[in-house]
């Protein structure tokens, strides 16, 4: 195991090195403007370095996962779309058809899909029949642009997706499923090297960033494993419901700004300075400080739902709860917005 784990340091460090000066060279690299107020051109490879170890990872020990052949080809494609999307500024509405596409294929040849919302609502278990694929569908995206969405300050989506992996897998080794646990873990020691660069342990000059190749990679996994989880669990599978916890500040953060956006009239997926991030700086924090904040709450989160799986509270308690959660949260930045209004984005 402590193997693995220096050869998938190493691998991601070795890799992130070496794409840097490539993509200095092809000018994948991002730029400051309006929105984005860094120094300087800074590479974008981050995904690409944490797609490129994942797959040598899972070349060497392919039984970790099952179809782990068919996952690679998937966060490849989605690594590709990313990198070109960084580059080229793809349109959203190719890259929302490549991953309704990608779902379709997990759930044809992984047979991967949401059968289930258990009994979350209250009035008794739900079954989704013939609405399961439109649902997995929407969930993939929803997940994969959960992370991209929540993309905006050093080591913010390193940070919630280290939360994320490491919350998915407590419940994972919880429920028996070593080998998924496990690599939960390697998907962690992958993205520390990107997050020491993004954060300039090693020198402003070395500053990497995750680019979109890696935030729909992180939310694609995310949503693979906890389907996954939910269909193989030695004990009762993992509740749907306990996935809102896991990713709730990503998620929390895109419906809340999507609603915010329509209410505006403006397109769900046209970008601002209205994202969590941006309102805690508005309130006066520095950047470290809105990453430990903002961590620290997807932390607590994460560890409701948690305890929730493990005491077995009832799945409809836990799932008002996140609804009341999720009110207090858009409530609470809408009157922050009031006394605070958000700067105009380009």
């Amino acid at each position: 195991m402590i193997a693995d784990f220096f050869f998938v340091f190493f691998s991601s460090f070795a890799a992130l090195f070496l794409l840097r000066k490539v993509a200095k060279r092809v000018g994948l690299v991002d730029k400051p403007n309006a929105r984005k107020l860094h120094q300087g051109a800074v590479p974008l490879v981050g995904g690409l370095a944490i797609c490129i170890t994942l797959a040598q990872f899972l070349y060497y020990s392919p039984t970790i996962l099952d179809d782990a052949g068919l996952y690679v080809f998937c966060i490849t494609i989605l690594a590709i779309i990313g990198a070109l999307d960084d580059k080229f500024d793809v349109s959203f509405k190719l890259r929302l058809a490549i991953q309704a596409l990608l779902s379709v294929c997990m759930m044809v040849f992984a047979g991967l899909e949401l059968h289930t919302l258990g009994n979350m609502i209250g009035f008794g278990k739900i079954d989704l029949g013939m609405f399961g694929y439109l649902v997995t569908v929407l969930a993939v995206i929803g997940a994969i642009n959960a992370f991209n969405m929540v993309d905006g300050i050093d080591g913010l989506l390193g940070g919630l997706s280290m939360v994320t992996f490491g919350g998915l897998g407590i419940m994972l080794f919880h429920d028996g499923q070593q080998s998924l646990a496990y690599l939960c873990g390697i998907i962690i020691v992958a993205m520390i090297p990107y997050i020491l660069l993004n954060l300039g342990a090693f020198g402003r000059q070395r500053k990497v960033f995750m680019g979109d190749a890696g935030s729909m990679l992180i939310g694609f996994t995310v949503i693979w494993f906890l389907l996954l989880a939910s269909q193989n669990g030695n004990r009762p599978p993992l509740r749907p419901v306990t996935a809102l916890w896991i990713i709730a500040v990503p998620l929390m953060d895109m419906t809340a700004i999507m609603i915010r956006r329509i209410k505006r009239g403006d397109s769900p997926f046209k970008p601002d300075r209205e994202h969590l991030h941006h309102i805690f700086q508005r309130l006066g924090l520095n950047s470290l400080q809105t990453l430990i904040a903002i961590c620290t709450i997807a932390t607590l989160l994460s560890a409701v739902g948690i305890y929730g799986e493990i005491a077995n509270v009832p799945e409809y308690v836990m799932f008002w709860l996140f609804i009341l959660s999720f009110l207090i949260y858009f409530f609470t930045l809408s009157k922050v917005e009031k006394y605070s209004p958000p700067q105009e984005a380009s």
